[in-house]
C-alpha cells in the first residue's frame, strides 16, 4: 500500500471513530425535546442543527470573563456556529464541519443559511477532537465573499483568533482589525483559535430542502423563515441584538 493510501485510511477511520459517539450523542437531547409537528421529516437533520447552533448561541454569556466580548457581538455583522467540527490528522490533517450563518439586515438578523467549513493543514501530527466553532464577522466584505459561493479565511477576508473577556477592554485593545474573528470552544470555555486557509461555503443540499433554493439566495433576502432555523434565530435575537450607541 501506497503511503498516501496509508494516509488516507489513517485519516478516514480517525474521523469514523470520532463521528460514531458524536452522531450518538444528540439522542438523549432529542428524547428530552418535544417532537415538531410543523417539522418535515426530510429537514430533522437540519432542525437539530439549527437546535445545536441555537444552544452554543446560548452559552456565550454563561462565563462573563471567559466569553465572547459583548460589543463584537452587537456590532457583528454576521454570525457563524458551527456545533462539533471535527479536527483529525494522521500525518495529514483537517477538519470539516456544519454549521448557520446569519447576517445583519438593518437592525435585525437575516434569515439563517445553511454553510459548512473545511480546512487542512500537514506535517508531522496524530490525534483527533471535536469543538463547537464560532465565526464573528465584522465587516461586510468577508459575507459578500461568501455570497460569490465560499469565502477563505485569510484569503478572502482577514481573520483571526478572537478576543475574550467582559466587555469594551477585549474588543477596543484589537480595533477590531480582522474582518473575522474565531472562537472554538472546549469544556465549556471559548478561545480564539488561528483558522488560516478553511474555507466557508454554502450547504446546498440543507438549504435546498429547508428553504427550496440555494443559499446565496436566501442570504440575499430572497427566503422565508422556516420553523427548522426558529431556534436559531430566536438565539441571535436574545444573544447578540443590536448595539444601540
Amino acid at each position: 500500500m501506497s503511503k498516501s493510501k496509508f494516509l488516507f485510511l489513517g485519516v478516514f477511520f480517525l474521523v469514523s471513530a470520532l463521528c460514531l459517539p458524536l452522531a450518538a450523542a444528540p439522542a438523549g437531547k432529542n428524547n428530552q425535546r418535544q417532537a415538531r409537528a410543523d417539522i418535515p421529516k426530510d429537514t430533522e437533520d437540519q432542525y437539530e442543527r439549527a437546535q445545536e447552533a441555537a444552544e452554543v448561541l446560548g452559552e456565550l454569556t454563561q462565563t462573563p470573563d471567559k466569553s465572547i466580548p459583548r460589543e463584537l457581538l452587537e456590532n457583528a455583522q454576521g454570525i457563524a456556529v458551527f456545533p462539533r467540527v471535527i479536527k483529525a490528522a494522521f500525518g495529514i490533517g483537517g477538519r470539516w464541519g456544519k454549521g448557520l450563518i446569519s447576517v445583519r439586515q438593518g437592525s435585525s438578523w437575516g434569515t439563517p443559511v445553511f454553510v459548512e467549513i473545511t480546512g487542512g493543514s500537514f506535517g508531522f501530527q496524530i490525534g483527533g477532537q471535536a469543538t463547537d466553532l464560532v465565526l464573528v464577522f465584522t465587516s461586510r466584505k468577508g459575507v459578500d465573499s461568501l455570497m460569490k459561493s465560499k469565502v477563505k479565511l485569510g484569503g478572502d477576508a482577514s481573520v483571526a483568533a478572537g478576543p475574550v473577556g467582559r466587555t469594551a477592554e477585549a474588543g477596543t485593545d484589537v480595533g477590531l482589525r480582522a474582518e473575522i474573528y474565531s472562537y472554538s470552544r472546549s469544556k465549556g470555555l471559548f478561545a480564539g483559535v488561528a483558522l488560516d486557509g478553511a474555507v466557508v461555503s454554502f450547504d446546498n443540499s440543507a438549504n435546498s430542502k429547508v428553504y427550496g433554493m440555494e443559499g446565496k439566495e436566501v442570504l440575499a433576502g430572497r427566503g422565508a423563515t422556516s420553523p427548522v432555523t426558529q431556534a436559531f434565530l430566536a438565539a441571535l435575537r436574545q444573544h447578540s441584538p443590536r448595539s444601540t450607541q
